[in-house]
């Protein structure tokens, strides 16, 4: 795999299927880029969340400039772009810095339907 560690995952266009789409955990999905201040605000704070999330969701992150096709594919047209994916589709979608409480929010009833 492209670079996982625990429940955080750097997937590529190539080991995005096995590593999200075909995954039992839902997974959420934080397009970003270095130079983009916003995405440099959130990192952290989902970093920090990733332990808490650990064995109930995974957190991916794609970096658009070094995976422009996996950004293409899901249509991002603004950064940080977020996706929380469920069974190979995507279950809820949003864009812009978020609290982590407010991320958390989003993807406990997700986290809810897999278990403890």
């Amino acid at each position: 795999m492209s670079g996982t560690t625990g429940n955080v995952l750097h997937p590529s266009l190539e080991t995005f299927e096995a590593e999200v789409m075909a995954s039992d955990l839902p997974t959420l999905v934080d397009f970003w880029a270095p130079w983009c201040p916003p995405c440099m605000m959130l990192k952290p704070e989902l970093e920090k969340l990733a332990p808490d999330i650990a064995g109930r969701a995974n957190l991916a992150f794609v970096n658009v400039d070094e995976h422009p096709g996996l950004a293409e594919a899901f249509r991002v047209s603004s950064i940080p772009a977020l996706f929380v994916l469920k069974g190979g589709r995507v279950v809820d979608a949003w864009t812009g810095y978020q609290s982590r409480k407010s991320v958390l929010g989003r993807l406990q009833p997700h986290m809810d339907a897999v278990g403890p």
